[in-house]
């Protein structure tokens, strides 16, 4: 029997729609989605899927990869595998930073970027209410629906604060706990399965 059949809860056959999170299924071992928490920025049914994951911190910090913020020492996480070369960014400033576009209740995604940059400078903006992004996760038209029926993805809900607050470590498994018993099984499956 293959392992997957061991975790399979009921085929997901709804749409995604943004501000709904992916959670992979505990047996995928890919570098970018294993235990992978992915917010959905964008769902298109004819176009496909926008995502970032939210629980991947890089050894890398945002004054290594770019100078506009000079002041900026964040730290910068794992988008996904799309444009690795690009850096985006996701807040809970809402109208501070113009032209972003709200995902959940509290929490934005891009906007004016010189206008963050100001809001650094000031303080406002700073490492608890910014976090930055190295590459996406994307999807073509019907390949994460087709992902969803083969249970490769469990699908859930989280706050702001929840993605925001939460170890990135920890928040795969957290968000799963809350999904139920159903899941339970999941949350148990050790990380590498050979060194149980």
């Amino acid at each position: 029997m293959d392992i997957r059949e061991l975790f399979r809860i009921q085929s997901n056959t709804f749409e995604p729609k943004p501000g709904d999170v992916l959670l992979s299924e505990p047996t995928m071992g890919d570098l970018h989605f294993g235990r992978a928490a992915v917010l959905l920025i964008d769902h298109n049914k004819a176009e496909g899927t926008f995502g970032i994951i939210m629980n991947k911190p890089l050894s890398m910090r945002l004054n290594e990869l770019v100078d506009t913020f000079n002041d900026f020492d964040a730290p910068v996480f794992l988008g996904g595998p799309v444009a690795e070369n690009k850096i985006f960014f996701m807040h809970t400033l809402g109208d501070l930073v113009p032209d972003s576009c709200k995902i959940i209740e509290g929490l934005y995604w891009g906007g004016d970027a010189e206008m963050l940059n100001t809001l650094i400078e000031q303080g406002i903006a700073n490492k608890s209410n910014t976090r930055f992004f190295l590459g996406y996760s994307g999807w073509e038209a019907g390949q994460l629906v087709n992902e969803l029926e083969r249970n490769s993805w469990a699908v859930c809900k989280a706050n702001a604060k929840t993605l925001f607050n939460t170890p990135s470590d920890q928040l795969w498994k957290t968000l799963i706990t809350h999904m139920g018993n159903e899941y339970s099984m999941w949350s148990r499956f050790p990380r590498n399965p050979e060194e149980n």
